[in-house]
């Protein structure tokens, strides 16, 4: 079985060998090919060779181009400051009020530098492994792009203050993000990640009302095109977990702060979550055998549509044989739970 094979046989409630494992590599990739983090998010040559090294060293089922949330908003026009080490600082927010949404257009993906590379990118690793692995886009989703335009409090206050301007320019930047989704798509991504961490600050009415239709959206659109979506919301979603199958997505990830089984529990045996040990108090700061515990907890607790990863990036710093310990071959040590349940 291939690693692909494994990951839609997963999605698709089919039997499988043993359960995927896709870990979110970025600045640790990075550094295991003698690179800056800066280096990879603006250098597709490094973006590319960094993906391709993490996924062969550690048997992973899915190669991806995910890489910083700044790609669309530098197409808007944002102006940002790219450290050594860290995701770009905006130098300020291009949605000062309702009168900017005027600012937003339809965006040319093939004239916007830093979106067309990871397209770029993706068609380099789809090349490589598509016919073998999955190969990850990604895209930002609706409420973590205006959030990126506007600030992220004040944009939380927009959608109890001023839904009109949230709708207004969510449209734009959803019909933005499948142009982009599509574009991958093309350049062989079989499947496109939905980063929308901004959503786990909001509670179940203001997501369902205002949020969920455009992811719904947004997942419809990725489907349409021939591709599985993946739905990233980083933080703690246990309020609004119930309403995550709503959007479509094939994989819903679920991060650290949630309770793996309660989620579980909450979507039924239907829907492939994704996740979800400590990332930090985990995989960085612990041993091996910690490590190993924690992701058969999850393999115990997420039932056969599962896949396994921390439940965000794996940090950097992070020993190799933390690393090891839960990612298939050499050092693995969970080995005995890499089976068909």
């Amino acid at each position: 079985m291939t690693p692909k094979q494994r990951l839609y046989a997963t999605i698709k409630g089919e039997r499988y060998d043993r359960p995927a494992v896709t870990p979110i590599f970025m600045a640790w990739a990075a550094h295991h090919v003698g690179h800056s983090y800066r280096d990879y998010y603006l250098d597709g040559d490094v973006l590319v060779q960094a993906q391709l090294a993490v996924t062969r060293a550690f048997n992973l089922d899915q190669i991806s181009a995910i890489s910083d949330p700044w790609r669309e908003a530098s197409a808007y026009g944002v102006a940002l400051d790219y450290p050594d080490e860290g995701v770009g600082i905006p130098q300020d927010t291009l949605l000062q009020g309702p009168q900017d949404v005027a600012k937003l257009e339809e965006l040319d993906v093939s004239a916007a530098p830093r979106m067309q590379q990871r397209v770029d990118s993706v068609a380099r690793m789809s090349a490589e492994l598509g016919q073998t692995h999955s190969v990850l886009g990604w895209v930002e989703g609706p409420l973590a792009e205006y959030a990126d335009l506007r600030g992220l409090e004040k944009a939380m206050f927009d959608l109890m203050d001023m839904p009109e301007m949230f709708l207004e320019a969510a449209e734009i930047i959803v019909d933005n993000a499948i142009a982009f989704a599509r574009a991958q798509i093309d350049a062989g991504a079989d499947m496109i990640g939905i980063g929308d961490a901004a959503a786990s600050l909001i509670g179940q009415s203001l997501y369902q009302e205002r949020v969920l239709p455009l992811q719904q959206r947004l997942v419809r659109a990725i489907h349409e095109a021939g591709a599985a979506a993946k739905l990233h919301i980083c933080g703690n979603i246990a309020s609004i977990m119930e309403f995550l199958p709503q959007t479509g997505a094939d994989i819903i990830d679920v991060d650290s702060m949630v309770s793996l089984a309660e989620a579980r529990q909450r979507v039924g045996a239907e829907v492939t979550l994704c996740g979800n040990f400590d990332p930090a108090a985990v995989l960085l700061q612990s041993g091996p055998e910690q490590v190993a515990q924690a992701a058969i907890d999850c393999l115990e607790q997420g039932g056969a549509r599962f896949v396994l990863m921390p439940g965000c990036e794996v940090p950097p710093g992070t020993p190799e044989a933390n690393i090891r310990a839960f990612c298939p071959g050499e050092g693995c040590l969970i080995d005995s739970h890499l089976s068909c349940p």
